[in-house]
């Protein structure tokens, strides 16, 4: 089982300077790049195990343009087709992503989602519930992940991808905010794809297991926005909504599903490296370090 490594460093899916005040707006913007490099850097690494890197654009216009009711719509659009482009040769059999914004699991999950069939459930991770649509007030990507991962992103996104996961074999764990201008919580019940609060996975993982088992989940997909975590515990996010998971109750979920399902997916996404990005402002400035 070959498993490949894929650092995607995407960070045109979303529009967060103003949520991140300690930085400036373009070290915001571009803050997902930095904080997919350092997520590679933080992670073991098999010495076996292959790795890629998607490249990204990190030109940054003033006007970020709108197309089909997405921001930066071409620079995503190219972005997913090496993507693809990637795991269409490697042909890895499971895929861990580094990014980057939540929407770099699209591609990936929609490539395995071909690979495995219908016995494929994506578990999405996330303080929020990612179904926004084209065509919404906020025209991030990263706000209409999952959606695309669904087949619920409109037509013009939906061509870009393999196959799609039946919504009907989606779950979000950790959800805790809504978008009141998109991924309401009216439309995930209108798609029916159920969800547990952090607190209801404090102390168990239950309502997860149960439901992989409902569904005849054999493979799982595992998307990891590192906003679900606490903000109590720890920031690496752009989002700090109180009342998140903790990191090790994270990690016993993530344990306890693959006892019972092989994941073969797994994306870290979100990560806003706020310190790193003000010491690399302060390194740039210094005697001899800046040259």
């Amino acid at each position: 089982m070959k498993t490949l490594r894929l650092i995607y460093p995407q960070w045109q899916g979303g529009i967060i300077s103003h949520f991140v005040p300690e930085c400036t707006p373009e070290e915001a913007t571009l803050g997902y790049s930095l904080g997919a490099q350092l997520l590679d850097v933080l992670a073991p690494k098999p010495s076996d195990q292959p790795s890629a890197v998607v490249p990204v654009s990190m030109r940054l216009e003033k006007e970020r343009p709108v197309k089909h009711g997405v921001s930066d719509f071409d620079a995503i659009a190219e972005q997913t087709r090496a993507a693809l482009a990637i795991l269409e040769s490697e042909a890895p059999d499971r895929v861990v992503t580094l990014g980057g914004e939540c929407s770099v699991s699209v591609p990936v999950f929609t490539y395995l989602a071909k690979k495995y069939g219908e016995k494929t459930a994506v578990l999405w991770i996330d303080a929020h519930p990612d179904l926004n649509r084209p065509g919404d007030d906020y025209t991030g990507y990263h706000a209409m992940a999952l959606a695309a991962c669904l087949g619920e992103a409109g037509e013009e996104i939906g061509s870009w991808f393999p196959a799609t996961i039946d919504k009907s074999r989606a779950f979000i764990a950790g959800l805790r905010e809504w978008d009141p201008q998109g991924g309401t919580s009216a439309r995930q019940k209108a798609l029916g794809i159920p969800h547990a609060s952090p607190e209801a996975l404090r102390e168990t993982s239950a309502p997860v297991l149960e439901w992989l088992e409902s569904v005849g989940a054999e493979n799982v997909v595992v998307h990891l926005d590192l906003d679900v975590l606490d903000p109590k515990e720890i920031i690496p996010a752009v989002g700090v909504v109180e009342g998140g998971m903790k990191t090790d109750e994270v990690v016993r979920l993530l344990c306890d599903v693959a006892g019972v399902c092989d994941i073969v997916g797994l994306t870290v996404a979100e990560h806003m490296p706020r310190t790193a990005i003000q010491l690399r402002r302060m390194l740039a400035r210094l005697p001899l370090v800046a040259g």
